[in-house]
């Protein structure tokens, strides 16, 4: 069975896009802001406890992902601003009520908020998705006065619904479909919504947290991508994700190699970097599809 959410038009066969200012690649930074629930088991874990069972209070990976929110996080902010990138945030909405001071000095810096669940909780584990997501849109728009237009399932996860609820709930883009270098238009029963390029290949968990690689494994596939996205830019334009969370880049022994991911990209020209509602409506525009 072939994906039902998307034709299939491989990239060869599609007609050139132009990105702004004739760049060949557009990158994005995705800031992934979770909130774990400590009353519950945790969404991830970087030490077993004694005998391999689940323990509630978790204590020390409760303690792993709270370092990025008092700490890691601002080096990340830090960063960003001084290379004068503005990043995305896969949010999620709990966290404008019990971290207001992390979405106010995303704010500051002009970062883009969209959904990422009300806490860090799969959707196909919520009772009610629709509830969640509309829960999420909810405390999002209250908090900062937008509605967000994208969306990312905890852990990247959906029904086979997921898609149909996120378009007739307003959402325009989703991040969840890992599987092209453009966006693309999806197939939904009403109203519309794009796929926008993420990556598990330019991703601090599967590289950090579940591969193992050394600090400076980020820097080093980030370089090696865009060098292939940016010639391969030439003929038509290649989105380039790089997604983190403050957890596991925030650290004091990666942030560094962090920070030289931008040193790198910004010694090229015809170089655009952009926010995920930045991307949609430029695709929307370069493809002639406004939904």
């Amino acid at each position: 069975m072939t994906n039902p959410r998307a034709d299939y038009i491989p990239i060869v066969d599609r007609k050139p896009l132009k990105l702004p200012g004739d760049a060949k690649v557009a990158v994005w930074v995705i800031v992934n802001i979770e909130e774990w629930p400590i009353h519950e088991p945790m969404a991830r874990t970087v030490i077993p406890p004694p005998q391999g069972v689940t323990i509630v209070p978790d204590i020390p990976n409760y303690g792993w992902f709270d370092y990025g929110q008092r700490v890691g996080f601002w080096r990340i902010r830090d960063v960003l601003d001084r290379h004068g990138v503005r990043a995305s945030v896969s949010l999620n909405a709990s966290v404008c009520n019990t971290y207001p001071r992390i979405v106010d000095a995303c704010l500051e810096s002009r970062w883009e908020l969209f959904g990422h669940g009300f806490v860090q909780r799969a959707l196909p584990k919520e009772q009610d998705e629709r509830a969640v997501i509309r829960k999420t849109i909810e405390v999002i728009k209250e908090k900062t006065g937008k509605k967000p237009r994208g969306w990312m399932g905890p852990g990247l996860h959906e029904t086979f619904d997921t898609p149909d609820i996120l378009a007739e709930e307003g959402i325009e883009y989703v991040l969840d479909w890992v599987n092209d270098d453009q966006p693309y238009k999806m197939n939904v029963k009403k109203g519309s919504l794009f796929s926008i390029p993420y990556t598990l290949e330019l991703n601090d968990i599967p590289i950090y947290a579940v591969q193992h690689h050394r600090s400076a494994e980020l820097l080093d596939r980030s370089r090696d991508q865009f060098d292939t996205l940016y010639e391969e830019g030439r003929q038509t334009a290649r989105i380039m994700a790089i997604a983190v969370h403050p957890y596991i880049t925030g650290v004091p022994h990666r942030i560094g190699y962090f920070s030289k991911i931008f040193e790198y990209i910004q010694k090229h020209d015809k170089v655009i970097f952009m926010t995920g509602s930045e991307i949609l409506d430029w695709y929307k525009g370069a493809a002639g599809d406004n939904g």
